[in-house]
């Protein structure tokens, strides 16, 4: 299921649009190839050891960064919270979910030195200047937006946002029962800084204790703090209401223990991938007992603002309980490799 939606991704996209510079330049045709072709490769299955030479003859496992020093990548988690939430505001449900603003503008600045770059920018205009966008502080607690008819929800616990803006998607259970998608629309263009690494650097939780259960309980016993921590991380994301999902950014559907979020900018999109890390092994109250041996191919479906750089990797858990319990406490190095074919002309042989 995984494999076909990136298909379909890839499907609708020229063959030669290059999907990825990291770690060689990969165009959509070459993924989409070796894709079919490792689908193919199942008719094989009843014979493992037949599968395993096929595999090995066919296929490349590229690490995902030709600079040796860089091939350890950190793996975290992200899941798809479940989230009181009402389609009105009442004193009980007082925290605003936001869809896109009207105002809110994208655009690209191109630059021709020292050689041709686009760079998005996304911002306001404010009295015929281009400016930055609204900052969280700005948003949350100036009420910039407020009261703009940009409400699309409001929610109960303004923990419970900020996690959910993190997340980039969840599921708002509403009173009279029923259960609402919503999902990532876009965001503010303000830089995503880790409100975890800001209270390990401030000496308030130790690095080795870190993890998203950790940081809960910490915004839970100190709500004197809360708007100096959440405004510390200027990012800001607006949403909307989706009929499937969650979606990662080729807009199709994620699947837990299948799909990963890494640097868009960097690695090939919808591509087939193959990680080694560890984790988490949990007691049935959800906490934390081990790490056991972790190792699956994956799709590359997905990307995150706290995602950047070759050594970022985000694996997605699923809904619920357990996912969110595993989510918060996965953080393990490991490595990463992407699939490609050693003879990309043998595709011309599998049907599409």
């Amino acid at each position: 299921m995984a494999l076909r939606r990136s298909v379909s991704y890839l499907e609708k996209l020229p063959p030669d649009r290059i999907v990825g510079e990291q770690p060689r330049r990969f165009t959509a045709g070459e993924v989409l190839d070796s894709l079919l072709a490792f689908e193919k490769s199942f008719d094989n299955w009843d014979c493992r050891e037949c599968w395993m030479r096929d595999f090995s003859n066919r296929f490349d496992l590229i690490p995902s960064s030709v600079d040796s020093r860089l091939e350890t990548v950190l793996f975290t988690g992200y899941y798809q919270p479940v989230i009181e939430g009402s389609l009105a505001p009442t004193p009980e449900y007082a925290y605003p979910i936001y869809r896109m603003p009207a105002d809110l503008i994208v655009t690209e600045r191109v630059n021709l030195q020292p050689s041709q770059t686009s760079e998005k920018m996304i911002g306001r205009l404010q009295r015929e200047e281009f400016v930055p966008y609204y900052s969280r502080r700005e948003i949350d607690e100036l009420g910039s937006l407020r009261g703009r008819g940009y409400e699309i929800a409001w929610v109960k616990n303004p923990i419970d946002l900020f996690f959910l803006h993190i997340q980039g998607s969840g599921i708002l259970q509403l009173e009279d029962g029923r259960r609402l998608l919503i999902g990532y629309a876009g965001a503010n263009g303000r830089p995503y800084r880790s409100i975890g690494r800001l209270l390990i650097d401030r000496g308030k939780i130790p690095q080795e204790e870190m993890s998203m259960q950790r940081l809960r309980q910490y915004l839970l016993d100190y709500p004197e703090e809360r708007n100096e921590i959440f405004s510390y991380n200027e990012s800001y994301v607006f949403f909307r209401f989706l009929e499937e999902g969650p979606l990662g950014n080729l807009e199709v559907p994620l699947t837990p223990g299948r799909s990963i979020a890494t640097d868009a900018r960097l690695f090939p999109k919808g591509a087939l991938a193959f990680i080694f890390t560890e984790r988490p092994v949990l007691d049935a109250a959800g906490q934390l007992v081990g790490w056991q041996p972790f190792s699956r191919f994956v799709l590359n479906q997905d990307t995150g603002g706290a995602i950047r750089g070759p050594q970022r990797a985000d694996l997605y858990f699923g809904t619920g309980f357990e996912a969110e319990a595993g989510a918060g406490y996965m953080n393990r190095p490991g490595k990463l490799y992407f699939l490609s074919l050693k003879n990309p002309s043998a595709a011309s042989s599998i049907e599409r």
